[in-house]
């Protein structure tokens, strides 16, 4: 059986990966005042948006159309589609995938409950396991049990995105950036919550933050990424070396697509892996 993996461009799997696994990408709209681009662009595109304008970008949900010529153009060369969706906790674009796929044969959709790398870790897994020979019914059900437990974080800089979103009052952003606060934002039941505040600076709170997350959710070290949404160089060469003194088997880095961009802003990071539970 042939199996494609499909996901959104939310999945922040580098492109390398993407086109030696074969993966096929469906991106989430991106409206920059009039412009509406369909295929992802680069962050900078969208910090130089912001910058020039005080606005942030919009992301519009992929509807059920969207889907159903998604999945019949690839079912066209495949038996069956696992496609992998942003949390249906935070985005309609998963439940629609699902309406799409209702009246089609051998099409799962994976609520992943996470974003970014998080839902990425949960694609890699399903190319090890296809590579494995496993029955695609088993595929499905062992991915939505390890969906339950990934480890999905980021450590913001600064709160302007948020604050401009309406995820973060003015007043909280202003004293978070005035006392040089770094905060975490991580995925619990399928949503974005806050987590730790750090001070000091971005690399320092990071080795904090490198801590807290391994301490409080044990990893299983085999497959990690550090994310993140702008190039952030030697804060992020840092940070890898020091995933990588952990003794993962495979430290991979990313970058955060338009998607994300355009929510947290520039310079967030997070070490995000599966966790031994």
């Amino acid at each position: 059986m042939k199996i494609v993996l499909t996901s959104d461009n939310t999945c922040d799997i580098p492109k390398n990966l993407i086109e030696k696994y074969d993966i096929k990408i469906i991106s989430i709209p991106v409206i920059m005042g009039e412009d509406e681009y369909r295929d992802d662009i680069d962050g900078k595109k969208i910090y130089d948006h912001v910058s020039k304008t005080g606005t942030l970008p919009k992301t519009a949900a992929l509807s059920e159309y969207d889907y159903k010529e998604f999945f019949e153009k690839h079912l066209e060369n495949a038996d069956a589609i696992i496609h992998f969706a942003l949390s249906f906790g935070i985005s309609a674009t998963g439940p629609n995938a699902v309406k799409a796929a209702k009246d089609m044969e051998n099409v799962y959709v994976i609520d992943t409950k996470h974003l970014s790398s998080g839902s990425g870790l949960l694609v890699l897994n399903a190319v090890d396991k296809i590579s494995e020979g496993k029955d695609i019914k088993q595929i499905v059900e062992e991915l939505k049990a390890e969906a339950e437990n990934m480890q999905t974080s980021f450590l913001i800089n600064k709160l302007d995105y948020l604050k401009k979103g309406g995820r973060c009052s003015a007043v909280a952003a202003f004293g978070a950036n005035l006392l040089g606060l770094k905060i975490m934002i991580k995925m619990v039941d399928g949503k974005l919550q806050p987590g730790k505040k750090y001070m000091g600076k971005m690399d320092i709170a990071l080795s904090k933050y490198l801590k807290d997350i391994i301490k409080e959710n044990p990893p299983v070290y085999n497959r990690v990424f550090v994310t993140s949404s702008s190039e952030m160089k030697g804060i992020k060469d840092k940070l890898v070396e020091e995933v990588k003194a952990l003794g993962f088997k495979e430290v991979l880095t990313a970058d955060a697509c338009s998607t994300i961009c355009s929510h947290c802003g520039p310079d967030t990071i997070g070490v995000l892996y599966q966790k031994d539970v």
